[in-house]
């Protein structure tokens, strides 16, 4: 049985997670993966890289194409811009955090990420703070799911984005209305 929305709650606005949830479930990750001592190894011994480091690339390169996706969304709708530039920036230093380089900002997107959905800009404002919506959403999901394969050092910076990433997905939807 789902429990009815907070009274504070006005009509008409849907239920849904609240900053004391994700702030709750951020530090809960942090803590679940802060007890760990296993060291960051980068390759295996036959020289192929290692989960950690499979992981650590890919993490880089989604949130390179995250960025990109930003900038899309603020070239085609430039009155987003002051909404968007900050959580582009954020995009971009996890890029750096992960390893990867800050990408250059383009009217037109390069598909480089699996994240980016498509090369056209979106028809309408909406449907991009959908996109980048789905975009974080997408990759909260699979770095949440990599916590349990990678180190202790790497896990608790993937559980960290992957916090942010959830605050971004409340901040492009919810925090919208």
């Amino acid at each position: 049985m789902p429990f009815p929305p907070p009274s504070h709650t006005p009509p008409g606005v849907p239920a849904g997670p609240r900053r004391r949830t994700l702030l709750a479930s951020a530090a809960g990750a942090a803590l679940l993966v802060g007890c760990t001592s296993e060291s960051d190894s980068t390759a295996t011994s036959s020289g192929s890289p290692s989960v950690a480091e499979r992981t650590r690339a890919r993490a880089a390169s989604d949130s390179t194409g995250l960025a990109q996706q930003y900038d899309t969304a603020i070239a085609a709708f430039p009155v987003l811009a002051d909404r968007l530039s900050e959580l582009r920036a954020e995009a971009v230093r996890h890029a750096e955090a992960f390893g990867g380089a800050e990408p250059t900002p383009a009217s037109t997107p390069t598909s480089a990420s699996p994240t980016a959905s498509a090369s056209a800009a979106p028809p309408t404002e909406q449907d991009a703070l959908a996109g980048l919506a789905a975009a974080e959403r997408i990759l909260v999901d699979r770095r949440t799911k990599a916590l349990l394969e990678v180190p202790g050092e790497l896990a608790r910076l993937l559980a960290s984005v992957a916090a942010a990433g959830a605050a971004h997905v409340y901040l492009l939807t919810e925090g919208a209305k």
